[in-house]
């Protein structure tokens, strides 16, 4: 039998705390993950901590993922597209290790988060399904 693709993919948004990063996901973030990867250049770096709104409206993204990007919301920007090695040029560029960043999308403190990583990361155990809320 054969499966529809799309049906598929939509059942990765059933777990709990994660992104799958989808063609779907691609297409809708690529010009935000193409602003991301601007920053690697000085000059872009430069003019996007000179004037953050003016840099961005040069993107042809929509408003809410500008907002998503100008608020440091990383799981907004991963739920509107973004790419989490793209959008890690956003908080190098704010002075951010990986680590710092990523542990604000889990509300843990750096600390917590890290421990929580060298201890082997979450537990398998627990909610794994948002729909059925096991």
């Amino acid at each position: 039998m054969k499966r529809d693709i799309h049906e598929y993919l939509k059942e990765f948004d059933d777990i709990p705390g994660t992104r799958v990063y989808t063609a779907a996901r691609a297409r809708q973030g690529y010009w935000m993950n193409q602003f991301a990867m601007s920053l690697m250049k000085a000059e872009n770096r430069d003019r996007w901590k000179a004037d953050e709104r003016a840099y961005i409206d040069e993107w042809p993204m929509s408003e809410e993922q500008k907002q998503a990007v100008l608020d440091r919301d990383y799981n907004r920007m991963l739920d509107l597209g973004g790419n989490i090695y793209f959008l890690s040029k956003v908080f190098s560029t704010d002075g951010l290790s990986f680590l710092q960043a990523v542990s604000t999308m889990t509300g843990m403190s750096v600390e917590e988060y890290q421990a929580m990583m060298v201890a082997g990361g979450r537990s398998p155990k627990g909610l794994r399904s948002i729909k059925e809320g096991r």
